[in-house]
């Protein structure tokens, strides 16, 4: 694990509560303020009061937009005219639609087997898809070599502060709206692949809601993140052929900047089968007419699940991304 120091030299210095506020301001009036739902039927089945934050809601279906816009818009006012993403689909698409709001040429590189919907949605912002083979090739080295041909920033899914920021506006609205009706949340459970997401949040809970345990979840079979806290430094999941229908949080270790703040403010990292994702979508659509990709529905699948006991308790969860191809929305009504 590199130091603090090294790590605010390379990626800069972690998002403070004041960026998270700063990203708010820019995001406003472009992003959308996602609703935080009730569901009593949830709310009876674990025992507690469960909200949800609907970020498949969001522009693009998923929250990966809010970080998008803070960042592009910045790099507008900076005069930059091209950006290089690499992503599993949620990113790249949001990284596409506000380079085409701002001005920007986007090229996304994504795995061959993304989603459909996802890599139909970054073409028709107008960006340049470069495929490749999650397994055997690197994302990050075909961005740096993109970048080194072409000109242009490279914008990472999590390894960058505007981005954290801009994903903690999501916890921002949501502990702001659980406020409104005169509740404080004891629990948040968050999505996690980069870490970006959970980041977010740390810094949001930090400042504001201390009080709040906070809680990534993973796919079984790429809990990068639940093996880097017991090492105490960022390790990769041991299987690089693992599979998993979570196209989004397949990231194979943790991002390092995400990492840096998810160590020091995670109450701990629960785990979710395929076939617990599968039956959370199923819940959603059946009881609250929401689609949930299968990675936006892990933190939900986890409260399901019973991975953390509410005893009573009030809890938000992040159901971070829609998008989803309608085979996948078959296979959780089988």
């Amino acid at each position: 694990m590199k130091d603090a120091a090294d790590l605010n030299v390379r990626l800069g210095p972690p998002p403070t509560f004041a960026d998270v506020l700063s990203a708010a301001q820019r995001i406003d009036g472009i992003a959308v303020r996602t609703p935080l739902v009730e569901c009593p039927a949830l709310n009876a089945r674990v025992n507690g009061r469960v909200f949800l934050k609907l970020e498949s809601l969001q522009r693009t279906g998923a929250f990966k937009f809010r970080g998008a816009v803070n960042r592009i818009s910045r790099l507008a006012d900076e005069g930059v005219g091209a950006v290089i993403a690499y992503s599993t689909g949620n990113h790249g698409q949001a990284i596409a639609t506000a380079a085409r709001i701002f001005g920007l040429q986007a090229t996304i590189v994504m795995p061959k087997d993304a989603p459909k919907s996802k890599i139909a949605r970054a073409q028709d912002a107008g960006a340049t898809i470069r495929f490749y083979d999650r397994s055997t090739e690197s994302r990050e080295e075909i961005a740096a070599r993109i970048c080194a041909d072409q000109g242009g920033v490279i914008v990472p899914p999590g390894d960058d502060p505007k981005i954290i920021a801009g994903q903690g506006t999501a916890a921002l609205e949501a502990v702001q709206d659980l406020q409104e009706l005169g509740l404080m949340a004891d629990v948040l459970l968050t999505p996690c692949g980069g870490g970006g997401l959970s980041a977010g949040c740390a810094t949001v809970l930090d400042a504001v809601s201390r009080d709040t345990e906070l809680f990534a979840v993973e796919p079984v079979a790429f809990n990068d993140t639940e093996r880097s806290l017991v090492a105490d430094e960022r390790v990769g999941i041991p299987d690089r052929t693992a599979r998993s229908i979570c196209d989004a949080l397949l990231a194979p270790i943790p991002a390092e900047l995400p990492f840096s703040i998810n160590r020091r403010h995670l109450a701990g990292v629960l785990t979710v089968t395929d076939a617990e994702v599968l039956s959370a979508m199923r819940f959603a659509l059946e009881e609250m007419k929401v689609l949930i990709e299968p990675g936006g529905a892990v933190a939900l699948a986890a409260v399901r699940a019973g991975r953390v006991a509410l005893n009573g308790r009030t809890a938000i969860v992040m159901c971070s991304g829609g998008n989803v191809d309608a085979e996948l929305i078959a296979r959780a009504f089988e």
